[in-house]
């Protein structure tokens, strides 16, 4: 775990003392991170999200089949 000093303003301050309170969060580190989680499930490309990344090596590594030998194996 990284620890950090951070300078935020009164407003994003009271943000996330809604945003601990809400979902009931021991400090604000807490609320720090699940905005963080929030931003990348909804505004990062899926190309860099780590579980993405694990995601693509798996089908990649997969086996794959030509269409002919499918449509062989499905008749």
């Amino acid at each position: 775990m990284v620890q950090a000093m951070i300078n935020i303003n009164d407003n994003a301050n009271r943000v996330l003392n809604i945003v601990k309170a809400k979902n009931g969060l021991k400090d604000k580190s807490e609320a720090i991170n699940l905005v963080v989680e929030e931003y990348e499930q909804s505004f990062l490309e899926p190309e860099l999200r780590f579980d993405y990344k694990k995601k693509l090596l798996k089908i990649i590594k997969g086996k794959h089949f030509s269409r002919a030998e499918f449509e062989k194996m499905v008749g």
